[in-house]
């Protein structure tokens, strides 16, 4: 079985602006490459990752892609684009052509405007991605935002969206409704998938695979196996973590034995189009 791990990110705040990076967040306040993890990566048995953007501007894709040219193990990239300009989106689909991008993502949970998802002018661009096969990454982290999925996912039928971080279910307050309603309403869309990723940061402190469980399970029940991936998030998930191997651990033992083979690779490839090779 290959494992893919299809949310990793790797920023360089000396190069890039991330907006979200504040004084306060100094596990995070510093260059993170894909050398910093590979050997965990290799411990948990990780053969291939896809890196997803952590800035809504160039200079981060164009990092990620740098590592991606230097590193075979990672297999995609999920990049950003101003989905709002399709012409200039279109551009820039077109200079990274020979680049392993595999999809888009703008962060919706930091954009100022709430309802961007849903925007006219999004739909352009959004629209591009279909015609081009790119997937589409949705930031979903609150419930305003995952009820937007349906209208999204029937507004672009031929466009796959994926939920990050499961739409980031209420683990910490021990929460359920309306996020298991609104991630089932979302999961009625054919096209659209989720990743099981993220969750330690929405979890109390001294979570462990029994604090994801129920969320997992229901996760399984409304999209199946084959439309969820799993994901690390590091190294962002660093804020409520001592390592990745932790992470990891962690997500692998709440995902079933009989699911593991799609969650823990199978659907990333399948819906991100990796290279059969890799």
């Amino acid at each position: 079985m290959t494992i893919v791990d299809a949310h990793q990110h790797l920023w360089n705040p000396a190069t890039t602006d991330y907006p979200w990076l504040t004084p306060d967040l100094t596990v995070l306040d510093r260059v993170f490459t894909q050398s910093d993890v590979a050997g965990e990566l290799r411990a948990a048995g990780v053969d291939l990752t896809v890196l997803v953007q952590a800035a809504d501007n160039v200079a981060d894709t164009e990092n990620m892609l740098r590592e991606a040219a230097l590193d075979p193990s990672i297999a995609g990239v999920v990049a950003w684009a101003p989905l709002t300009r399709p012409d200039d989106a279109a551009a820039l689909l077109d200079r990274w052509a020979a680049t392993p991008i595999v999809g888009i993502r703008h962060m919706i949970h930091r954009d100022p405007d709430p309802k961007w998802l849903l925007r006219a002018d999004v739909a352009d661009g959004l629209r591009l991605l279909a015609e081009r096969g790119l997937t589409f990454d949705v930031c979903a982290e609150t419930p305003e935002l995952l009820a937007q999925v349906p209208a999204l996912a029937a507004a672009h039928p031929t466009l796959t969206l994926i939920v990050d971080h499961l739409g980031k279910p209420p683990i910490r307050e021990r929460g359920w409704q309306p996020w298991a309603s609104l991630l089932r309403d979302a999961a009625a869309a054919p096209n659209v998938v989720a990743k099981v990723s993220g969750l330690n940061t929405a979890a109390e402190e001294g979570w462990s695979a029994a604090s994801f469980q129920p969320y997992v399970d229901h996760a399984l029940e409304v999209f199946g196996p084959d439309r969820l991936m799993y994901g690390g998030d590091w190294p962002f998930a660093l804020l409520a973590a001592d390592s990745y191997t932790q992470i990891a651990t962690a997500l692998f033992d709440a995902i079933p034995a009989t699911a593991r083979d799609a969650v823990l690779g199978a659907t990333a490839a399948r819906i991100y189009r990796l290279p059969p090779e890799r």
